[in-house]
């Protein structure tokens, strides 16, 4: 710009030396209705330089005015993001304290100027949350959304979070739903379908996001079993109270053999039949888990078991006590089936042998049961002050 000026000075300085030094100046008319002007060539070139001059002057006079008026704007735009920055980390440390107002507080000072303004927002609304102002929630929400535009999930995912913390289940599952058709393997997404699914009932979409979860490491194989074992029972008992136990049957057999041979299921499912007092099947599904694998958990529901064929749980248990030994539960279970069929002798014996093992309340009373039918008071009247005995010592304990 600067050498463009000088060139045309040089060349107007030659316009109008030049007619000076040949000693012609020449004459110039302007001429309007009320005026008229009359100059020199010379003095006319002269005037428009001093015109050029007067504008170039008054530029750099707005450009310097303008050029502080940013600078002012930025210097008070630096002060209130300096603000922010500090206000925001001052409401971490109330955060930690659990001072969930002055958190609020804080994070919504200057929010528009902080670093993350939505960050700033969206811990503002769960801070409101926690101090039951729904209001100021849904306000903080609807901020964070309008500025994050497009990228929304950290809006809908504190938002899915908010409602589980409020009590609105099915607001949230309909929010995970949505959530995990955008980030199907997010995290944050599948521990808040996780929590949303459990408290909604909704036990089929459960299973299904477990491998997602595998996937993601959100827990160990033993809470992912676990998991999906409640995930089943629910489903057992919301079968059951829509369509008993015709329902579990046929939703039994449906299943695959890997879900069928978890003990766990199993002994559920034994337990749901006996509620519907269908205890052949329930003796079929014991069966069946016993001769797999031998577990406790299934030993101890054959006493509960009222099916019409006996005969099959006393070859059954008498099988497992070659396999695995006498066992204490073993001996007790044979004993108290032996009872059912009133096999008193028998019964008396296998309850001596799980005494001998170890001693047992119950054992002592069912035991004092069959001496009173073999008739044998005192020694019936004697296991039953063993047994109250050792009551006693426990609860004493």
């Amino acid at each position: 710009m600067l050498r463009v000026l000088v060139l045309f000075l040089l060349l107007i300085a030659g316009i109008v030396v030049g007619p000076m030094l040949a000693g012609h100046q020449g004459y110039v008319l302007i001429q309007t209705d009320n005026y008229n002007v009359e100059t020199s060539v010379t003095g006319l070139v002269i005037m428009v330089i001093l015109l050029f001059v007067v504008l170039f002057i008054i530029e750099w006079i707005l450009r310097r005015l303008f050029r502080t008026g940013a600078r002012t704007r930025g210097w008070f735009a630096g002060r209130k993001r300096s603000k922010a920055r500090k206000q925001t980390k001052a409401a971490m440390i109330k955060l930690a304290e659990g001072d969930h107002r002055q958190v609020e507080k804080l994070l919504t000072r200057n929010a528009d100027h902080a670093e993350q303004p939505m960050v700033n927002y969206l811990l503002a609304a769960e801070a409101a949350q926690q101090r039951g102002d729904d209001f100021r929630t849904n306000q903080y929400l609807e901020r964070a959304a309008e500025i994050a535009d497009t990228d929304q999930l950290p809006v809908d995912i504190t938002r899915v979070r908010i409602q589980l913390a409020q009590g609105e289940v099915y607001a949230a599952r309909h929010g995970v739903d949505r959530l995990l058709a955008q980030a199907p393997r997010h995290p944050e997404v599948l521990r808040l379908a996780e929590q949303a699914y459990l408290r909604s009932g909704a036990f089929s979409s459960l299973l299904e996001i477990l491998p997602s979860m595998a996937k993601s490491d959100l827990h160990s194989e033993d809470e992912l079993q676990a998991l999906q074992e409640t995930a089943y029972i629910g489903l057992m008992n919301q079968i059951m109270a829509d369509e008993g136990s015709d329902g579990l049957k046929r939703w039994w057999r449906d299943q695959n053999r890997k879900t069928r041979h978890v003990v766990a299921l199993q002994a559920a499912m034994i337990e749901h039949l006996i509620q519907c007092n269908d205890h052949d099947m329930a003796q079929q599904v014991l069966l069946d888990g016993l001769k797999r694998q031998y577990d406790e958990r299934l030993v101890l529901l054959i006493p509960r078991l009222k099916s019409g064929n006996p005969e099959q749980l006393e070859k059954l248990l008498r099988q497992q006590i070659k396999q695995h030994g006498a066992t204490p539960l073993l001996n007790s279970t044979l004993g108290q089936l032996l009872m059912k069929h009133g096999e008193w002798q028998a019964a008396s014996e296998s309850f001596r042998q799980a005494l001998q093992q170890r001693p047992d309340a119950y054992d002592y009373a069912w035991l004092a049961d069959a001496l009173d039918k073999l008739h044998k008071a005192d020694e019936a009247a004697q296991m039953r002050h063993e047994g109250l005995m050792l009551t006693l010592k426990q609860d004493g304990e």
